[in-house]
Order: C-alpha cells, then structure tokens, then sequence
C-alpha cells in the first residue's frame, strides 16, 4: 500500500522556518471549506465548523485506503482564514466581528466523488450541525509570505507583524490572514503550539 505525507512533499510550504519569513508561492491546491463568523473561543458555529471537516477528511482517507486506489495518506492540517468588515477588530481584539473560512486540504485522489460519499457517510453515522455547509473548492494563494510562530496565538502579534514589514518592504498585501494549525491544541502545552502565519501579496 502506498503512504504519502503531502506535509513532507509540500515541505516548502508545510515546514517553513521559525528564525526568518520567507517567499513561497503557493499552487492551487482543492480545500474542504466552511465559512463562519464569531469567536473562535466561544462559538459554538466554529467548533461544529471544526467538527465537520475533521469528520469527513477522516471518513474520507479510509474510503481511498480501503478502496481500489488503497492509497494511505496523512490527513492535511486545520487552516483558517480571518478577515473582518472593519479590520481594527483584529487590533481591538474585538473577536465576535471576526470572519472565519476554516479548512482542510484533500489530495487529488480524494475526488469529488469520494467527498461526496464521505459526507453522506458522516450524515448517516452523526447529526453535526454544521455538515452541510461544508463545499469542496479551489483555492490558489500565488505569491505569500510566511513564517513559523511557536508559542500560543495570543503572542502572534509580533509574528504578524514581522509578516507584513516583509511583504511591505517589497510589495503590498492582499488577501487574507492566514493560519495553518500544526499542532494538537488539546493536547499540546500552548507554549510549544506550532502555527504558520501566511499573507498573500502582490
């Protein structure tokens, strides 16, 4: 059976460096999505919204492992896009006018299809709330920014910040924020929380 790990392959984008940011452009890669809005502390749309994807990207790798193409694969990381109607929210920390897209990357041989069925699966298995606003879609950053911020997401502040001067030195942002969760936030010591903040730019 072949095992891939897409983290390993996309290295460049998955397992960027903590000391300095860095250039990377980032292909078009097919996202499980669910759009939200609201505290991510506190919300109980955006813990449903996490709930869903994990459960279909999960159902998901078991139909291609055990189906013909028997193909064992690590499921990807939670990502996340912010933004805000007023971007001082972000400064105020004003986190009920937070706007979220929480996502997942899919393989290529986890098809439309598969998706499809790993849904209706979930549907059958669980009541989650937030399942059928989950889509499949297409997402291509271009030309971003990144680096690796070690620590808890209260103290990503100066790592933004970093971000930004970088692609401001250069160019101008556009986009969103964004944030590739690394790390097991209910198991790991938020001290060690390994997150990638990621900016498109022009």
């Amino acid at each position: 059976m072949e095992k891939i790990d897409l983290k390993k392959d996309l290295k460049q984008l998955y397992q960027p460096s903590a000391k300095e940011v860095a250039l990377v452009e980032v292909p078009m890669f097919t996202f499980l999505m669910i759009d939200g809005e609201g505290d991510p502390n506190t919300a109980p749309e955006y813990a449903q919204a996490i709930e869903a994807l994990f459960a279909v990207s999960y159902t998901a790798k078991f139909m291609v492992k055990k189906g013909p193409q028997e193909i064992d694969y690590a499921v990807m990381p939670l990502e996340g896009l912010w933004w805000a109607d007023d971007m001082s929210a972000f400064i105020t920390n004003d986190k009920a006018k937070w706007k979220w897209t929480m996502m997942i990357m899919q393989p290529p041989f986890a098809t439309n299809e598969i998706i499809e069925a790993a849904i209706a699966e979930v549907k059958k298995k669980k009541k989650l709330p937030a399942i059928d606003k989950l889509r499949l879609e297409d997402f291509s950053e271009g030309r971003c920014a990144q680096i690796l911020h070690i620590g808890p997401f209260s103290e990503e502040g100066p790592t933004i910040a970093r971000v930004h001067e970088f692609i401001d030195a250069q160019a101008s942002r556009t986009g969103k924020h964004h944030e590739i969760y690394l790390s097991d936030i209910r198991r790991a010591d938020p001290k060690k929380w390994k997150t990638i903040v990621r900016h498109p730019m022009k």
